[in-house]
């Protein structure tokens, strides 16, 4: 009997435990890595440098709401491929894939509940689905959410995220602009109010229509809001752009949002916002860039 043979009995394998591939996360602003569970608790801010991460419809809708309950509104049912578009790869297995790695059916979702008791429309965009990238199916979503504001009376809070229109969808994502912005119209016909708040990124078609029509524009820090982005402006104009041009404090200073607001103040100041604007008893509310008569009995 060899040495080996002798051991045998005393030694112990162990297999491979399965380890969580999502415990530590790496900040995107300055590379600090961040114990998830940690992170979850402070909204998905880096305590480090500030960074605010990109988050979907469920967390937000899960910090903002009372009790974080509310309801989801099904989204509408648009035509996947309709210009049936290849690129590298089909238009179609992409819509597959962002499907089975969001578990959503397009880069928007409804939620409805109360905000300090007020029931409120939250729109979010999803940027982790094709970018947030608006096509038919965005565009429908939105309208879908402005239709449950309109149909029960009550304010419609949108959280824009987006690379802007979907090039898929050509002509026809580019088509969502005005019918997105008719949408809004009918809001501030109803006298319903409109709360736009502006996260990284929002750009494109998206700041081209409903990102920028809110009654009131909020930002989150350090926020990236523009058409276009700053390298294809530099590279047009041949000059080197303003330290932080088109984030949320630039656009603040050069009014073309109205607060910016760090995410852990921000249910705290949509509930100051909404109960201004809907004071039952005429009041007016002052944004800096024009008044807001409230809705009346």
């Amino acid at each position: 009997m060899n040495w080996f043979s002798k051991l045998r009995p005393k030694l112990q394998f162990w297999t491979k435990r399965d380890t969580p591939d999502n415990l530590w996360h790496k900040c995107r602003g300055c590379g600090q890595l961040i114990f998830h569970r940690e992170f979850a608790k402070s909204l998905y801010v880096c305590d480090n440098c500030g960074h605010h991460e990109r988050i979907g419809p469920v967390d937000r809708f899960e910090m903002l709401f009372d009790d974080s309950a509310y309801t989801t509104i099904p989204l509408p049912i648009a035509q996947d491929d309709p210009l049936k578009f290849k690129d590298q790869k089909k238009y179609a297995d992409r819509l597959k894939a962002a499907r089975s790695k969001t578990g959503s059916q397009e880069a928007f979702g409804i939620g409805v509940g109360k905000l300090d008791g007020l029931e409120t429309v939250i729109g979010v965009q999803d940027f982790s689905f094709m970018a947030g990238s608006m096509g038919v199916g965005v565009g429908a979503a939105f309208i879908r959410a402005c239709e449950e504001a309109l149909s029960r009376k009550c304010p419609m809070v949108m959280f824009t995220a987006a690379g802007g229109a979907r090039m898929q969808e050509g002509i026809l994502s580019l088509m969502q602009m005005p019918a997105t912005t008719v949408a809004v119209n009918r809001l501030q016909r109803a006298k319903l109010p409109y709360i736009v708040v502006l996260t990284d990124p929002t750009t494109g078609g998206v700041t081209a229509s409903y990102a920028m029509l809110g009654d009131v524009q909020i930002a989150e820090p350090n926020a990236l809001i523009g058409f276009a982005g700053p390298r294809v402006i530099e590279n047009t104009i041949r000059e080197k752009l303003p330290e932080g041009f088109q984030r949320s404090e630039y656009l603040l200073e050069h009014g073309m949002v109205d607060q910016v607001v760090a995410r852990k103040d921000l249910r705290q100041s949509l509930i100051q916002i909404l109960s201004l604007l809907t004071n039952t008893k005429g009041g007016v509310l002052q944004t800096g860039r024009k008044a807001l008569s409230a809705p009346q009995d």
